[in-house]
């Protein structure tokens, strides 16, 4: 479509003549393009967390959890023997395996208490790290022979998150009624719960409670090459060593894509639900602007007949119908990123606040400009149709018309 400057002027000089008309109908596109842009900026955002993960040091690791139960370490009726690690171990394609305890304990700092998850670790192996990416922040990790030392997630090196005050490396902290030396910190992961872990030596958490009688998963490391096979030899060890029957499992074992592909699928099915909302929302405003350019038309039809009869072709008339509803849609567009970005911004800066840093908005040209782009070719795309009328108006029709 091509149009000449002098019908660019025409065209902006009605949408300014009819300010309240025009004010609204960008109002009704900048709805839902806002709409769009807050929910894939942040839909993108969670995958970007997951391209992450997929991009670091879990790839070639599996997990043995309990199946049909609570999260790990949260039903203690349930847990793994170091004869089901030994199986682990020992089965085909396994490098190495570790088995992880964890329990809900009590920490205590001053007179303020609180129940946080606690983790342990094996230095030799340090599966658990990797698989969930886990790096040091203040400080060092865990070494062979720290028994009572403490490594902590990174809210509490935040005053007023789990103590009044933060926090530090050598600072003495209480747990289950034993004192530990905190050694370092880790990075913040962006989940609130996994930033307030607590992690200690598998040899310290046997030795100081015997309570914990077994591991709530297990971590190996395997070779990738032969990931679904090693997954197989896994699970018939694990059924002989634990007495289960095939197809009676107690356990699930899955690879680090296998969790990838189940959170990668639910965020997918959400993700599509909310934008289909938001492009609902701009239906209703592609039909608000197309009611709005037919009004237009209706109330230009004598000025369409003096364009016509002093030499105006109907692709001239059909062009400036169709610049004026997709001049607006841009407008919306642009004002609606613009408040996307604000309010995306703001949401972000908040959430990270909260602990909830994984829930970060994604900014890039192509979200920009792609969202503007939309917002004009819907704006274009409602006016077709009062355009395709305005240009085949009748020329003395349209003179008579009052």
């Amino acid at each position: 479509m091509t149009i000449s400057e002098e019908s660019v002027k025409y065209s902006l000089k009605n949408i300014a003549h009819r300010k309240t008309r025009s004010a609204l109908t960008i109002f009704s596109i900048f709805i839902g393009i806002t709409t769009i842009f807050i929910f894939i900026s942040f839909g993108w955002g969670l995958y970007d967390y997951v391209d992450s993960f997929t991009s670091g040091t879990s790839a070639d690791k599996i997990t043995v959890s309990p199946k049909g139960m609570s999260a790990p370490g949260m039903d203690e009726s349930f847990s793994f023997s170091e004869k089901d690690l030994k199986a682990v171990e020992r089965s085909a394609g396994v490098k190495e395996a570790e088995g992880v305890y964890m329990k809900v304990v009590e920490i205590e700092k001053g007179d303020i208490k609180k129940y946080v998850m606690m983790g342990s670790l094996n230095p030799k192996t340090d599966l658990i790290t990797e698989l969930s990416n886990m790096k040091i922040f203040k400080g060092r990790s865990l070494q062979s022979g720290d028994v009572k030392k403490a490594v902590l997630g990174y809210n509490y090196l935040i005053d007023d998150k789990i103590f009044p005050k933060k926090l530090d490396v050598n600072d003495k902290i209480t747990i289950n009624g034993e004192d530990f030396r905190v050694v370092g910190f880790y990075k913040e992961l962006g989940n609130p719960q996994d930033d307030s872990n607590i992690y200690l030596l598998s040899d310290t958490v046997k030795a100081i409670f015997p309570n914990v009688t077994g591991y709530a998963m297990i971590i190996a490391r395997v070779d990738i090459q032969s990931m679904n096979l090693t997954i197989s030899n896994v699970e018939r060890n694990l059924r002989i060593s634990r007495d289960v029957e095939k197809g009676k499992e107690d356990f699930y074992v899955a690879s680090f894509e296998d969790l990838i592909k189940s959170y990668t699928s639910a965020l997918n099915i959400v993700i599509g639900f909310v934008i289909l909302i938001a492009l609902i929302s701009v239906l209703v405003s592609a039909i608000n602007t197309a009611n709005t350019m037919i009004t237009s038309v209706l109330e230009r039809t004598k000025e369409i007949g003096v364009l016509k009869a002093i030499g105006a072709k109907n692709s001239e008339i059909f062009n400036i119908f169709v610049f004026e509803s997709g001049f607006l849609g841009a407008v919306a567009g642009i004002l609606g990123v613009t408040a996307g970005f604000g309010i995306t911004f703001v949401a972000g800066k908040i959430l990270d606040n909260l602990g909830w840093g994984f829930l970060s908005p994604h900014y890039s040209v192509t979200l920009f400009a792609g969202c503007v782009l939309f917002a004009m070719i819907t704006g274009a795309v409602s006016g077709v149709i009062p355009a395709i009328n305005a240009s085949r108006t009748n020329v003395v029709d349209a003179l008579r018309y009052e």
